[in-house]
């Protein structure tokens, strides 16, 4: 099994990024995984950013990120991704995304990805 995230990279405040996080090697169906976008800043705890149900009907969001970021799926792509406006220097962290499965015992977690925001 293997969750590979892309897509960060340095902007600045204001700017815009797109992650993404291809899955491979699933017991089940991608689409049978609720998918979660989590960060995780130097000295901080890691936190749930976002997550998305299995059939992309539901989704949830942090307040801190409320209206500017969206959360979304391809399952014919097995990839979730995560579009990030509005970047603030305290949206910095290592993003990273995990899968869950009612169907299995535990989580899948990928490598992350460096975001940074500054001027």
């Amino acid at each position: 099994v293997q969750l590979v995230e892309s897509g960060g990279g340095s902007v600045q405040p204001g700017g815009s990024l797109r992650l993404s996080c291809a899955a491979s090697g699933f017991t089940f169906s991608f689409s049978r995984y609720d998918m979660t976008w989590y960060r995780q800043a130097p000295g901080k705890e890691r936190e749930l950013v976002a997550d998305i149900t299995s059939a992309g009907g539901s989704t949830n969001y942090a307040d801190f990120v409320k209206g500017r970021f969206t959360i979304s799926r391809d399952n014919a792509k097995n990839t979730v991704y995560l579009q990030m406006n509005s970047l603030r220097p305290e949206d910095a962290a290592v993003y990273y995304c995990k899968a869950r499965s009612w169907l299995e015992t535990r989580d899948y977690w990928g490598q992350g990805t460096q975001v940074t925001v500054s001027s």
